[in-house]
């Protein structure tokens, strides 16, 4: 039996998942943040940002830190686009702590990952999301990403999820669309690719958008593509798809934040080091970068 639903686009279609600039001592850059910010949604065409995701270096950013990025980019684009904090730990209570602290300086919503290391079952999934979303009003977005997390949101345990008023959709980088295609067939919720290059197959299946890293360079193209899909032009989706694969899997050959952050060197933007356990680009990386962009149509000035 099917669910039958309209789509809903709680955080519209293209969000980035938005790296943190640090000055070139590794200290935040909260100006560039903004700068970056405003680049994201004004020059690039994204609804949404994610603030203080991986791609954010949340690892190594302190939670002090955390909220001063928030309040940075909800005071610099708040008023045009959505502004959702990246609050998942793999410890409840900090999660909980974390989620108010990011609606306190203005998030628009959460994104909150599944528990990473320590491997709770399905159980402690389930009562791990919901106690988060009984502490916060804050609209969250699951995030369910397996090879990093080490566990899968089950099936059942999303359908049961989405029972929650808050838990308004998924970023979905399990690489699964059957077990997806049910949780849409049988939920309201919203599902944004979590990987880049198989957003278009996601879409085929319900999907609504997606929750990009080489989005920082590749937006117009990637909306352009979810637009064309959704207006069921088949062919153009598809022809933006290949069009802009040689970035979607590109930015990924190493750690994507690393590339990232060296496009936006290349690119005269905000970026700066990345925090160790990273480490900066290589020059061979950054030339085989500027090869990915171009083979995309894209170039970065010399």
């Amino acid at each position: 039996m099917t669910h039958e639903h309209t789509v809903a686009r709680p955080f519209g279609e293209l969000i980035t998942a938005m790296v943190s600039p640090f000055t070139a001592d590794g200290a935040l850059d909260l100006d560039g943040v903004q700068r970056l910010a405003a680049h994201l949604v004004d020059e690039q065409g994204n609804d949404a940002l994610v603030i203080n995701g991986t791609a954010g270096e949340s690892p190594t950013t302190t939670d002090a830190e955390k909220e001063a990025l928030v309040r940075a980019v909800v005071e610099a684009v708040g008023d045009r686009a959505k502004v959702l904090a990246g609050v998942g730990t793999n410890d409840t209570r900090h999660t909980i702590e974390l989620a108010l602290s990011a609606e306190k300086a203005g998030a628009h919503g959460l994104l909150v990952v599944t528990p990473y290391y320590n491997k709770p079952p399905q159980a402690g999934l389930l009562r791990h999301f919901t106690a988060v979303a009984d502490a916060s009003g804050l609209p969250i977005l699951l995030y369910d990403i397996p090879h990093r997390s080490g566990v899968p949101i089950e099936t059942e345990t999303l359908v049961r999820l989405a029972e929650h008023q808050r838990i308004v959709g998924v970023k979905d980088a399990k690489g699964d669309l059957v077990a997806t295609s049910w949780v849409l067939a049988r939920t309201d919720l919203a599902y944004y690719s979590g990987d880049d290059a198989g957003t278009l197959p996601a879409l085929a299946v319900g999907a609504v958008g997606i929750v990009g890293t080489s989005t920082h360079f590749t937006g117009p193209q990637t909306k352009a593509m979810i637009q064309a899909y959704a207006r069921g032009d088949v062919a153009e989706a598809l022809a933006q798809h290949r069009r802009v694969l040689p970035l979607f899997t590109g930015i990924f050959r190493t750690q994507g934040t690393i590339l990232v952050k060296a496009g936006l060197a290349l690119a005269g933007l905000p970026a700066g080091p990345v925090r160790s356990p990273l480490v900066d680009a290589t020059p061979e990386q950054v030339e085989q970068l500027r090869a990915d962009a171009a083979a995309c149509g894209l170039e970065f000035p010399a």
